[in-house]
């Protein structure tokens, strides 16, 4: 594992739109480069205009996505992957069925698997076999958590079940009827998992974001900010808006 601290490479822009223009702009231009590309992918309202711009391209014919594999960070525990509220329906809706993937090449954490251990290494196996992931995207929490990895979370943590914080379940009780509907358990890729791809992107927009940004890109690398942690790779862009931003000196 990489033992030195890189402060990550920032592209701040006006709008949430223009940020995820620029997000969108990064991942295609990889997936022409390169169509069998491995993708990390993220869920959550932020990137849903990255996946926008992303289908529209697929749509003008500049972009095909048939000969990538992706892999989602994360999944509600306990929900089937046709539950509205699951993480698969959520990429379903926004890409998975409208541009070319090979469903074969989707992979997803099942809420809904039994044996939870052999799953979660199976996982992170099958990232391996695909020869890792090539370009991560990633979003943050006010808390600075990425994926579901809360603060606390062990920089060589692997794929694996974790419990929700109280401040997680809240910011997520929008997407359900309830706030006692949101599931307490996820599984999550690990920040070791995650550290591992070749290129990490986080989006980020919004004044509700801004100090987590500040905390991760010009704060110390340590648990108490998961995306902080980040700092241990070589190779991030924080592209953000100008109210995620406010708060870089």
């Amino acid at each position: 594992m990489n033992h030195s601290l890189h402060r990550p490479k920032v592209v701040s822009v006006n709008s949430p739109s223009e940020a995820a223009e620029k997000t969108s702009n990064m991942i295609a231009e990889m997936l022409v480069a390169t169509p069998r590309i491995t993708l990390g992918l993220a869920t959550g309202s932020t990137p849903i205009p990255v996946y926008q711009d992303l289908v529209q391209r697929h749509r003008d014919g500049t972009l095909s996505i048939a000969e990538a594999t992706s892999f989602n960070l994360d999944e509600y525990l306990g929900l089937a992957g046709d539950h509205p509220q699951s993480f698969r329906a959520f990429m379903d809706e926004h890409l998975f069925r409208l541009v070319d993937m090979n469903v074969s090449r989707i992979h997803i954490p099942d809420g809904l698997a039994t044996d939870l251990d052999a799953h979660t290494k199976a996982y992170e196996k099958a990232i391996a076999a695909a020869g890792g992931i090539d370009i991560q995207l990633l979003g943050i929490g006010s808390n600075g958590h990425i994926a579901f990895n809360e603060p606390g979370s062990s920089r060589t943590s692997r794929t694996r079940v974790v419990e929700l914080t109280s401040d997680t379940i809240q910011a997520n009780s929008r997407f359900f009827d309830r706030a006692e509907d949101v599931p307490r358990q996820a599984i999550s890729m690990g920040i070791g998992t995650i550290l591992e791809a070749k290129r990490i992107v986080l989006l980020a927009t919004g004044p509700a974001k801004a100090q987590a940004v500040k905390d991760a890109v010009q704060g110390d690398a340590n648990e108490s900010c998961p995306a902080s942690l980040l700092q241990y790779h070589p190779d991030v862009t924080f592209v953000l808006d100008a109210e995620a931003s406010s708060l870089l000196q």
